[in-house]
């Protein structure tokens, strides 16, 4: 298991030793030290303490005995043990980032980083489908009493659409990051700690005046458990969405699924991939694709628009 207090590495040790459990807690704590979000230290761990565990069923215990069947022999024990190809991918990206982070740190003598010779596990292209904006709407009609929780809700479903946040920046916004007049949403705890910011529409803009007027607390949070209490978390956010897919008589959708229904409008409405990439805080278009699930009728009105010979030619 990692550690999460002081690593145990000694000045000796953490020159000399090759131990990958001294160095995997030595990775941790030096991300820790970098400013890594919580959210990635998380991942970080989890992900190596999988390695770690791999590892000590194959007598494994010194980076000398790495090598790239070894590697491969990892992520293959990781499909047998029930992960999909995204968990594969995710267990190797942090395994690459933990060799080439010992690599580069102790730059040992005679010693071939392994994983250089292994290829990411591939991951499927089909595109992620989206929550249907007919289900989003059942939703916010169930939001009809007045009630402060109904009052909550149908702002927090707009804004899940309107703004394509995931689901812990959407958690984290505080009262402050909300310009009242603009609609403007600064997300200052982005992946990567990168903050950008989003928009709320006219409607959006309505439903969130609407809830904080019903507001009676002084918590500095954008969203609350209720009207005199703290901060929704994430738990929070997922038993709201269940419970409107329930009163709604549709399918639960995640928090995700509103990430990716924003996507696939804004595409649908004409917004050009560079400024949806910088909406939805993802630095290369390759991330983004797979949010944009484009059915046939998407393509045919494409083509429409575009045909080479219908725009050329005229009969």
């Amino acid at each position: 298991m990692l550690t999460e207090g002081k690593t145990n590495l000694s000045h000796t040790t953490s020159i000399f030793s090759e131990f990958i459990h001294d160095w995997a807690n030595a990775f941790y704590q030096a991300k820790k030290v970098e400013g890594v979000s919580p959210y990635t230290l998380i991942f970080y761990k989890q992900q190596l303490e999988h390695f770690l565990k791999f590892c000590h069923g194959q007598v494994i215990d010194n980076f000398s005995q790495l090598s790239p069947t070894i590697i491969r022999e990892y992520l293959l024990w990781l499909e047998e043990g029930g992960h999909n190809p995204g968990g594969q991918h995710a267990a190797y990206r942090v395994l690459k980032t933990f060799l080439r982070w010992y690599e580069n740190e102790v730059e040992p003598e005679n010693w071939h980083n392994p994983i250089s010779k292994v290829k990411a596990p591939k991951l499927a292209e089909e595109p992620l489908s989206p929550v249907a904006l007919a289900d989003v709407q059942a939703m916010v009609k169930s939001c009809k009493s007045g009630i402060f929780l109904d009052v909550r809700d149908k702002a927090m479903l707009l804004v899940l659409l309107d703004t394509g946040a995931r689901a812990r920046e959407f958690t984290a916004l505080d009262l402050a990051d909300l310009d009242f007049i603009t609609g403007a949403l600064t997300i200052r705890k982005g992946k990567g700690r990168k903050p950008r910011t989003v928009f709320l529409g006219e409607k959006s803009r309505r439903a969130i005046r609407a809830y904080l007027k019903s507001r009676k607390d002084i918590c500095s949070a954008l969203w609350v458990i209720d009207d005199d209490a703290g901060r929704l978390g994430y738990p929070g956010l997922r038993k709201m969405l269940v419970r409107r897919a329930k009163l709604a008589g549709v399918d639960t959708p995640s928090p995700h699924d509103f990430r990716r229904a924003f996507a696939i409008n804004m595409l649908r409405a004409g917004v050009d991939l560079v400024t949806l990439a910088r909406l939805m805080g993802h630095t290369n278009l390759k991330t983004l694709q797979r949010y944009l699930l484009q059915l046939p009728e998407d393509l045919q009105a494409a083509h429409n628009k575009g045909s080479p010979v219908d725009r050329a030619f005229r009969f």
